[in-house]
């Protein structure tokens, strides 16, 4: 039983932590201070209330104590007057009118007596009364003190408070934009500028080198195109295969010497044999 009674015990205590960690979590520091000078505020429009009604009840207690007194005071003159009216009686020889008067002296005396009484037991209470009152106005102004006091600490608090959220924000910003941090999200952007720079310039420069493979591959074809056409001319015998003497003649590798001799005996080969008789004359002078 005591085992049930501390398991049972530990989920109560388990479900209030719990409970009070989420109020701690939904808390709003300036809505709850709101709430705290409202409340506080409620209490003090209470109190003014009961304050109002203990001095009301006073008041009251006052004007009955001034009633009583006036009327202590109004038959006492009665009493009085009844008594002067008794001995003017007597004094004429009237016995019976003169203890007539008399008696109702008596009844003034009893109803003078009667209300003094009232009054005297009234004092005390008046009093106590009045020493309440003059407590609930003094609580009543230091409640009134304290809430200036509260609405001034919520103001200071919520205005710290929204200092600091400033702060944090203002800090996260800064460090978001850190240009110094290579993890930031310039850098990463940087670098990202940077590969795209890259394959730009590589994407141009393959694309020149393709231009120029282009342009030699052009001018070999070119070449052994027109080296194929001349060796069918010289098989053929054709003379026109040949160029003229005047156009400018094929280039030909300087360093290359056998390639030339064989060139020139081609062209000896393929001239008139007048034109030959004339250069060998020319060689011998």
């Amino acid at each position: 039983m005591a085992e049930k009674q501390s398991i049972l015990g530990r989920i109560a205590q388990l479900t209030r932590a719990n409970i009070n960690a989420l109020l701690d979590r939904a808390e709003d520091p300036e809505k709850m201070l709101n709430q705290l000078v409202r409340d506080y505020t409620n209490s003090i429009a209470e109190a003014k209330q009961a304050v109002a009604q203990t001095i009301g009840n006073l008041r009251l207690t006052e004007k009955d104590y001034e009633a009583d007194v006036a009327e202590a005071r109004d038959w006492g003159a009665k009493a009085l007057a009844a008594s002067r009216k008794a001995d003017e009686m007597r004094a004429a020889g009237d016995i019976a009118g003169a203890d007539k008067w008399d008696s109702l002296a008596k009844v003034a005396i009893t109803k003078q007596i009667t209300a003094e009484k009232e009054a005297k037991e009234a004092e005390p209470m008046i009093a106590s009364q009045r020493q309440v009152v003059e407590q609930l106005k003094t609580g009543l102004n230091q409640m009134e003190v304290k809430l200036g006091e509260l609405k001034s600490r919520r103001d200071q608090l919520i205005a710290r408070q929204r200092t600091a959220e400033a702060q944090v924000k203002v800090q996260g910003a800064i460090s978001s934009i850190n240009v110094m941090d290579p993890t930031s999200e310039l850098s990463r952007y940087e670098e990202q500028v940077r590969r795209v720079e890259a394959q730009a310039a590589g994407q141009m420069e393959l694309a020149g080198s393709s231009l120029e493979s282009q342009f030699a591959e052009l001018e070999a074809s070119d070449t052994q195109i027109e080296a194929e056409a001349r060796l069918a001319a010289l098989k053929s015998g054709g003379k026109g295969a040949l160029p003229s003497a005047s156009a400018a003649p094929a280039q030909i590798t300087d360093g290359d010497e056998a390639i030339n001799a064989a060139f020139e005996a081609l062209k000896a080969q393929s001239r008139p044999a007048a034109q030959r008789v004339t250069d060998e004359d020319a060689s011998s002078y």
